[in-house]
């Protein structure tokens, strides 16, 4: 196995691996250490069936079932992300358009990576289109002014899906209806830290995004709206994004822990994308039985809380 970094501020390439093949234990490690490091991992030239891709994802904790008609058949792990309506009915979910954010930040068990297998790119003039950009949190962490980090050193955020629900259906042509009372029981908000320590680096990342988070618990409303418009302008700079550009084969795997994200909107009905999707929570990831030596050793002293990212 060997990864080439990208350059920026994340991304790294993994050559050498087959993912419809067995993970050997120290490549797992070799991941979990580069996922860490870099945040996004493209595994480029895969060749993978469902059940190769429900495989992989599994080493990394347990994966979110869904019984919708658009995921793939037999596989309720495995959801398909796609344009294509076939026979007048969509053949999976559209994940353009939603904006950054932070899958599963709104549940108490909250995403830890998404694995997704490019099968159709759209292309336009020989450029690929839906590109998927990322941005990097333990460097907005880090640059904070250190009187932000200390007085929200203890800060939590409620995160609520309803938020991405109504920003939708605002959106022109939309029809969605508001969620009901028993969909909203269904997703209730969760509290999370504000500055969550990383289980693989040991280090703070911002875990508050703009698609979720709806208020900062230990502040007046007010001031809790103009710091997470802070916050969010703050994460967002350019300086700590980075895109992927799809190539068919491409498995692309990232930490929703460590980053934002959001996919571009940019390429019509009749230029067809199609990908397919595991989403693993972070059931596991927390608890240090389940890291490698060489991954502990990474972190290296634990203690702090991670109340709020676990059920």
């Amino acid at each position: 196995m060997v990864i080439e970094p990208s350059g920026r501020i994340l991304g790294a390439t993994v050559e050498g691996l087959d993912l419809s093949r067995e993970l050997p234990a120290d490549a797992f490690a070799g991941i979990l250490a580069a996922l860490g490091q870099h945040g996004v991992l493209r595994f480029p030239g895969q060749a993978i069936d469902a059940a190769a891709l429900k495989a992989f994802s599994a080493h990394f904790g347990g994966l979110q079932t869904t019984l919708s008609p658009v995921n793939e058949p037999g596989f309720p792990e495995v959801s398909i992300l796609s344009n294509i309506v076939e026979n007048g009915k969509p053949i999976g979910l559209s994940d353009a358009g939603q904006d950054w954010h932070t899958d599963m930040s709104y549940n108490a068990t909250v995403g830890f990576v998404n694995v997704l297998y490019a099968i159709k790119v759209p292309r336009r003039d020989g450029k690929a289109l839906g590109s998927t950009s990322f941005a990097n949190m333990h460097a907005a962490y880090d640059d904070l002014p250190a009187d932000v980090r200390e007085r929200l050193r203890d800060a939590t955020v409620l995160h609520d899906f309803n938020k991405f629900w109504e920003n939708m259906r605002s959106r022109p042509g939309s029809e969605r209806p508001p969620l009901t009372p028993e969909q909203r029981a269904k997703r209730p908000p969760s509290v999370h830290p504000l500055f969550l320590t990383h289980p693989i680096t040991g280090r703070k990342v911002l875990y508050c995004n703009p698609g979720y988070a709806i208020r900062i618990n230990e502040l007046p409303e007010a001031e809790s709206d103009a710091m997470l418009a802070m916050l969010t302008a703050h994460q967002l700079q350019e300086k700590y994004q980075y895109t992927h550009q799809w190539t068919e084969g491409d498995v692309l795997m990232w930490d929703h822990l460590g980053t934002l994200h959001t996919a571009w909107p940019d390429y019509l009905p009749h230029e067809h994308r199609l990908i397919k999707r595991c989403q693993v929570m972070a059931d596991r990831i927390f608890d240090p039985d389940f890291l490698p030596p060489s991954v502990r050793a990474l972190a290296g002293a634990r203690g702090e809380s991670h109340a709020g990212t676990r059920a």
